[in-house]
């Protein structure tokens, strides 16, 4: 069945994580059946509502699977197992991801040269609170400048990508941090797009289920991925640590040695061993960042290459 943009939907499988959305679910699938998704390849994971969702998704002809344990990471990878198509679209069941982008992100993956296809949302008045705006671009910043990257919105719940590729994410870090993660696995294995989408407010502001402290999880856990996908980085990272106590007791040498002319010989020395461990680290670290993003550079001219190729043999 083709969609809009004349795409082929009919191996695409939209994959809709929810808990208690009963406000919101019924919309979300009218609007991905409106685009062309047959009712068979439109697959919601419940976390286990209690407001009524499961009606509602049942009414409308759908597929629903409770997941296995708790939050989305979960909710994500138990729907992949249920899944038979070639594309999957990820999507949240709250109605702030129009379903007319479904077809977009499953062109670009048809097209080639992106493995992954992330929905940057593009804010519209009161769609999103100042602050967790803050908060996206924050951790979107971490993450470029751990993984190598120049994504725009690594916290999207909206992307696409193939299937057996999205098997092969490990899904270890729980609850929002399943985005980062995705994003992780993608930028270290193979070439990530993005896609400028519409953002539209919660329809029941109330039912937001991400809090202020979810923002510190998902950022302790992009530092946990780095240790994955990128541990020269994060082993030096930590090393560089050093020159905080070696600056901070050689100061305090200094400050005895010409101030009140006690010489501290042995606390200089490791003062001078920690300062020196720490700056070698640090810089360690940068060309591992350098290293990383080399990588990348060299991966994403590789895989153009080969579609070139592939292209003209065709």
């Amino acid at each position: 069945m083709a969609g809009q943009a004349g795409v082929d939907l009919s191996d695409v499988t939209v994959l809709i994580p929810v808990l208690n959305e009963a406000a919101a679910i019924g919309r979300v699938i009218d609007e991905v059946l409106e685009v062309g998704v047959p009712a068979r390849n439109i697959l919601v994971v419940d976390g286990g509502s209690s407001d009524g969702t499961v009606d509602i998704v049942m009414s409308r002809g759908v597929r629903i699977v409770l997941q296995d344990g708790s939050g989305k990471a979960m909710a994500v990878k138990t729907g992949l197992k249920y899944v038979d198509t070639r594309f999957v679209v990820v999507m949240d069941g709250d109605y702030t991801y129009p379903a007319k982008y479904i077809p977009v992100l499953v062109s670009r993956l048809e097209s080639g040269g992106c493995d992954l296809v992330i929905g940057v949302r593009l804010m519209g008045k009161g769609s999103q609170k100042p602050l967790f705006r803050l908060g996206n671009k924050a951790i979107t910043f971490i993450f470029n400048t751990l993984f190598g990257t120049s994504l725009r919105d690594v916290l999207s719940g909206m992307y696409a990508a193939e299937l057996g590729k999205l098997r092969q994410v490990g899904y270890e870090m729980h609850g929002f941090s399943v985005e980062s993660e995705i994003a992780a696995h993608f930028a270290s294995t193979g070439t990530v797009c993005e896609e400028p989408i519409e953002y539209r407010p919660r329809l029941d502001p109330r039912s937001k289920k991400l809090r202020v402290p979810h923002g510190f999880k998902i950022v302790w856990n992009i530092v946990r991925l780095t240790w994955r996908y990128n541990p020269a980085f994060f082993i030096f990272g930590l090393g560089a640590l050093l020159l905080i106590p070696g600056l901070a007791l050689g100061a305090y040498v200094a400050y005895h040695y010409f101030y009140t002319g006690i010489k501290y010989y042995v606390k200089g020395l490791v003062a001078i061993m920690l300062t020196l461990a720490g700056f070698q680290s640090l810089i360690a670290a940068i060309l591992a960042l350098y290293l990383k993003r080399a990588e990348k550079r060299y991966r994403d001219y590789v895989n153009e290459l080969i579609r070139q190729i592939t292209k003209q043999h065709a």
